[in-house]
């Protein structure tokens, strides 16, 4: 016959039993699961993942992405040729400034025994204005009395043999005269002797009748200046620039004017327009600058040897 229990007995009896400890099978875990050791689970759980994610880094699902080869830029080898190019050429252009500078002043004239042939006269500075015609020693003439009146020397041509006393007027003021044979030049040549002269101040041209034959330096081209004179041959001998460069408006060396009346004037528009033939008798054209005188001395002067110095 079942045990009669009251309920406290019963009561006391549960509590005791919740209170006890639970049995648990060695080895197995909460649920009846076996436990696992330390590490191992680690080692197919967050290890297995690591190989997987960890073995290959930066893939995406376990695969590596192929690295890409670097390629090196090709260098501008047509912009470093155009650079080799404009330097050689500012090299060149340089090199050949200097070289046409130093050309220029090694030949430069600087005193009148360097131009080969120049004739030296000694005519004073000064030399008295006269009305009458002048009997000149040198032929062409290159310094003593003359017109009051000079004929115009501002890179002038004229077509005629000029009066001769009012160019040598014009020599006293700093010109150079260039006279020529008409009957042995060519119409070329004389182009060839008015493309120097025309527009340049202290310049004139004109024919010079005779000159090959009639004058003292038997040559068909004659330059005059102050008490210097040149005879050349040929239109193309390099002795005209030459006399040109160093006789208009000239200074010797040492500085010293080549001519008598410094900062005189080469205008005479007048005598331009009408100049006077070489056997005209003096009129009064244009500008004067000094008294005159109604005769004159004779015009002499002294003349040296022709210098030899620079070759033609």
């Amino acid at each position: 016959m079942p045990e009669d229990r009251t309920p406290d007995a019963d009561d006391a009896a549960a509590a005791a039993k919740k209170d006890a400890p639970a049995r648990r099978t060695p080895g197995k875990g909460a649920g009846g699961r076996q436990a696992t050791p330390a590490g191992k689970g680690l080692g197919k759980g967050a290890g297995a993942s690591g190989k997987g994610a960890g073995s290959r880094p930066g893939g995406k699902g376990g695969r590596t992405r192929p690295q890409q080869a670097a390629v090196a830029k090709p260098k501008p080898w047509g912009l470093i040729a155009a650079a080799v190019a404009v330097v050689v050429f500012a090299g060149a252009v340089i090199g050949y400034a200097v070289y046409a500078v130093n050309k220029s002043n090694a030949d430069r004239i600087t005193a009148a025994d360097q131009i080969q042939g120049v004739q030296a006269f000694d005519y004073a500075a000064g030399q008295q204005h006269v009305t009458e015609n002048v009997s000149y020693e040198e032929n062409p003439p290159v310094g003593g009395p003359h017109d009051p009146y000079w004929a115009d020397c501002t890179g002038t041509v004229y077509d005629i043999d000029i009066r001769h006393e009012n160019a040598v007027h014009s020599l006293e003021h700093g010109a150079v005269w260039i006279t020529y044979d008409p009957d042995v030049l060519s119409q070329d040549d004389v182009d060839t002797l008015a493309g120097i002269v025309q527009g340049n101040s202290g310049l004139m041209l004109s024919p010079y009748a005779g000159l090959a034959t009639a004058s003292d330096l038997g040559t068909p081209i004659s330059l005059e200046s102050w008490n210097h004179r040149l005879g050349v041959d040929s239109v193309d001998d390099p002795r005209i620039q030459q006399y040109v460069d160093f006789f208009t408006y000239g200074t010797d060396e040492d500085g010293t004017s080549l001519y008598p009346e410094v900062g005189a004037s080469c205008q005479n528009p007048e005598f331009a327009a009408n100049p006077l033939p070489a056997e005209a008798s003096s009129e009064p054209i244009g500008s004067s600058d000094a008294p005159t005188t109604d005769s004159a001395a004779p015009a002499t002067g002294s003349s040296t040897e022709p210098t030899a110095t620079t070759a033609p």
